[in-house]
């Protein structure tokens, strides 16, 4: 969020997480830094905003945590929430680009689970997004990292 802020000082900035913890360390953050963030205790799937009320829907590291269901449930979410035209951004663990990336990967799986990391692994999410009824889908970015692909997703939500 502070980087969005940073780059965009007069964007105002939502905040979401299901931890009340991780709220309390974001908030102590916006006051260090100086920045102001609207921050809501909720869930990525069951967003508490009202429908076509942001610009741009952006989502980092969140998508390997979810089930399949809870994936779909969130995109779903996220058109719902966005402005036509609309842009969403996922920068999440994507498909590996070889053997060393997979391997560097397991260690993600290992710690957060087969079930939830699987799809992103397969390279599914963008499939994913279509389904869900977002146009210009692609992958913007692929990362090597020392735990695997990191992958950011582009999309917009139809006129």
């Amino acid at each position: 969020m502070g980087m969005i802020k940073n780059r965009y000082p007069r964007t105002v900035v939502f905040g979401i997480d299901g931890d009340q913890r991780i709220l309390v360390l974001a908030k102590k953050k916006s006051v260090k830094t100086n920045q102001e963030f609207i921050l809501t205790c909720g869930m990525s799937y069951s967003f508490p905003y009202p429908d076509e009320s942001f610009d741009m829907v952006i989502s980092s590291l969140l998508f390997h945590h979810l089930t399949k269901e809870e994936k779909l449930r969130t995109l779903d979410e996220a058109r719902r929430v966005l402005i036509r035209g609309g842009e969403l951004y996922i920068g999440d663990w994507g498909k590996p680009q070889n053997q060393i990336m997979r391997a560097a990967f397991f260690t993600i799986q290992l710690l957060d689970g087969l079930a939830t990391t699987r799809e992103n692994v397969q390279g599914l999410l963008p499939q994913f997004i279509r389904d869900r009824g977002f146009d210009e889908v692609q992958e913007t970015t692929q990362l090597s990292t020392m735990y695997g692909t990191l992958a950011v997703y582009h999309a917009r939500r139809p006129f």
